[in-house]
């Protein structure tokens, strides 16, 4: 049994020994079951027992089931009406923070955040000093139109590229963008999710208040210049003292001479290798181009080698408009797996 198995369940006793003293201090069962699912909820978020979505939805669900086993629970009807149950989906602050994701998401996909790296690599350096201040500022803007955790998740390859290319530990890099994503969210009402919910609450409260008692809402700047001061703060902060409090760690030291296959394995994810291959005689892909083979197949054609001496190598020096001949020797950048389908075909 692994340590972190033998710790969730002693989590899971703790948390049941928990439940059960509230049960026998509560006024009512009703505040029992919840004293009960609430602690349920922390520790399936704390210990990650599942994906945090499929336990927020299985805590809805189980609220919902309460309805149906009121009886059997003691209780004269269900916690939550399932009338009610989905009402949150109705909430301005869930619904923006839902919008502000898909728009974390959008942003990811269109490749602009492997220029955002490039850009601070060419006006930073290499300098930690000259790094650290851009990188969080520009995540503290990014994180004033988006969520803190999706802003943050979203500059994570980049703050990786940063690191690999510039050979700055990683974990200096990752403090300041992180705590930065958390103050640049107060720039803005959208970049929070604490100041969402208030405003949505200052609506709600005024239903119940006189015309003249009702409270103005914030409009999307009215927080800005207490957030500036507090990014500029934290940035300044981490210049000044980040020699002090900024963890390092010896494992983190790349060495000078890791290939290209190590930067793209650490960087990227991508367990690709470099591989030889030669065309025989008769084989399918005589007469075919480059680009068609690489559409076709999930690899990267990135050397080729005609005859004794026309060797070309990189992408853009490759005749992709010239069908391939026998015996030409290709160089690949691909996955074991990936090769395998291709030689197979």
């Amino acid at each position: 049994m692994s340590r972190q198995t033998i710790t969730r369940l002693i989590a899971a006793a703790l948390f049941l020994l928990i439940a059960l003293y509230l049960a026998s201090v509560v006024p009512n069962t009703e505040v029992a079951w919840v004293s009960a699912i609430l602690l349920l909820t922390i520790y399936l978020f704390s210990f990650e027992i599942v994906e945090v979505d499929v336990a927020a939805i299985s805590i809805m669900v189980l609220l919902g089931l309460t309805s149906l086993l009121a009886p059997l629970m003691g209780l004269e009807e269900g916690l939550v009406s399932t009338r009610h149950l989905f009402d949150g989906f109705s909430s301005n602050a869930v619904i923006s923070i839902i919008a502000v994701m898909i728009l974390g998401a959008g942003l990811d996909k269109t490749g602009i955040m492997s220029k955002v790296a490039a850009f601070i690599l060419n006006v930073g350096g290499t300098t930690e000093k000259r790094i650290i201040p851009i990188i969080s500022s520009t995540v503290a803007f990014i994180s004033s139109f988006m969520q803190n955790v999706g802003a943050a998740a979203l500059f994570l390859p980049v703050v990786s590229r940063i690191s690999a290319r510039s050979g700055l530990p990683m974990s200096r890099l990752l403090m300041p963008m992180g705590f930065c994503a958390i103050l640049g969210g107060t720039m803005t009402m959208v970049g929070s999710s604490p100041l969402i919910l208030l405003n949505d609450l200052i609506l709600t409260s005024n239903k119940a208040l006189p015309a003249d008692q009702q409270m103005e809402t914030w409009s999307l700047f009215s927080v800005t210049p207490v957030g500036i001061v507090l990014v500029l703060t934290g940035i300044l902060y981490f210049v000044v003292a980040g020699k002090f409090v900024l963890p390092v760690s010896k494992k983190e030291k790349r060495s000078v001479g890791e290939s290209a296959m190590d930067y793209f394995k650490t960087v990227y994810g991508l367990d690709y290798a470099l591989f030889e291959v030669v065309v025989p005689p008769g084989s399918p892909l005589i007469g075919k181009l480059l680009d068609d083979i690489e559409h076709d197949e999930k690899i990267r054609v990135i050397a080729a080698l005609r005859g004794t001496d026309d060797l070309r190598i990189g992408p853009g020096s490759l005749a992709r408009d010239v069908g391939i001949e026998a015996n030409t020797v290709l160089g690949i950048l691909a996955s074991p797996e990936h090769l395998k389908e291709f030689v197979d075909h």
